[in-house]
């Protein structure tokens, strides 16, 4: 990292073409994978290579609740839409008897697009993957250094796949990989957050979408919206209803941090929801009350994950046996990326020590230790 590349992001963001939100959407959605400290990421030489499938997932997270909105949020100057609009406001109308955003959410991360809309979706992601890859992709960083795709490379194109099941991991396999310099990626690493917070692009999201409404919007009524997030609760029924039955069956739990048996417990999330959320089933274990109470929002260090490592895997292989499709699309998404054929566990520990290594060292978070 240095400073050249600190100015040349600031550069982007003010001076590169403005007619869409599309920079906006591009650079957020990188920041955001790279937050979330994706198993897909490889890092080869001065290149970062990220699946372009998990970008188009983003995407469609972004832009769901603006078309949703009944406020009218301008995306493009002028009278022209958003290239995938038509498509997107197809399906929202269709999840509005399906649990609206949060059914489309879960639909696509964890259950599968039911069979019927798998040509809509794939109809929907392709539009997507034309717009990303011929529009911000091809033209960011272009007033740096006046030459096409200067930041963004396309080093894989999309396969012809047919989905059985089309959901995040179907866009992984299916739509190749982009790459970035490691300069870019390590700047986005540590100062991602402040980067995508409402000081920077998010807030100039929501000033470029109250400009094209000639004022109509103020910038409270866009952030509402372009900033909505379909994970907006820490959701532990589905985990409660398996521990449960768990402790019904044997007689007793055990603590995730001391190994104790407990009857009377606590789910906690590992990673903490608060710092990442994420409701997976890996994520939520039970634990003594005491304990969660101590730990709260702070990070495991990999050393208490290493001390703990029995019985995390202990519930990890129980969760596995009861919700063998769940628990592994879960766990391959946010664990275990591109080395879900080795052993999966000492696969998803060691990536679980990375994530939160990295949440402790570069982002700041608070460690703990039991």
């Amino acid at each position: 990292m240095n400073d050249k590349v600190f100015s040349e992001i600031n550069k982007i963001i003010e001076r590169d073409n403005k007619a869409t939100t599309y920079k906006f959407a591009l650079l957020r959605g990188v920041i955001d994978i790279i937050q979330d400290n994706s198993p897909y990421i490889t890092i080869y030489g001065n290149k970062v290579f990220i699946p372009t499938g998990l970008l188009i997932e983003k995407w469609m997270m972004y832009y769901y609740p603006i078309l949703e909105s009944q406020i009218s949020i301008p995306q493009s100057n002028g009278e022209k839409n958003l290239s995938f609009s038509i498509q997107l406001q197809k399906l929202i109308s269709i999840y509005k008897n399906r649990h609206g955003f949060i059914g489309f959410y879960e639909d696509l991360k964890r259950n599968g697009a039911p069979k019927d809309l798998n040509n809509e979706f794939l109809l929907l992601s392709k539009q997507i993957y034309q717009a990303i890859t011929t529009m911000p992709m091809k033209h960011i960083g272009y007033s740096i250094n006046h030459r096409l795709y200067s930041i963004f490379s396309i080093e894989t194109g999309r396969r012809n796949l047919i989905p059985y099941v089309f959901d995040v991991n179907f866009l992984i396999d299916s739509f190749g990989k982009f790459s970035i310099p490691t300069d870019y990626y390590q700047s986005f690493k540590i100062l991602g957050s402040f980067i995508n917070g409402q000081d920077s692009l998010l807030l100039k999201w929501a000033e470029f979408s109250v400009n094209a409404s000639k004022k109509r919007l103020s910038q409270e009524e866009v952030i509402a919206v372009v900033a909505k997030n379909p994970m907006t609760d820490r959701d532990i029924r589905h985990s409660k209803k398996i521990f449960e039955s768990e402790l019904k069956n044997s007689g007793k739990l055990y603590c995730v941090w001391t190994g104790d048996p407990i009857r009377q417990y606590e789910i906690d999330h590992v990673i903490p929801f608060s710092v990442w959320r994420n409701n997976d089933l890996w994520n939520l274990l039970p634990t003594k009350r005491t304990i969660n109470n101590i730990k709260r929002e702070k990070i495991p260090t990999p050393e208490t994950i290493e001390k703990h490592k029995e019985q995390l895997l202990y519930y990890w292989e129980m969760l596995d046996k009861v919700e063998n499709i769940k628990f592994q699309k879960e766990i391959k998404v946010t664990l275990l990326g591109n080395n879900s054929e080795l052993v999966w566990q000492d696969s998803a520990i060691k990536q679980l020590q990375q994530n939160c290594e990295y949440l402790i060292s570069e982002r700041g978070f608070e460690a703990w230790n039991c």
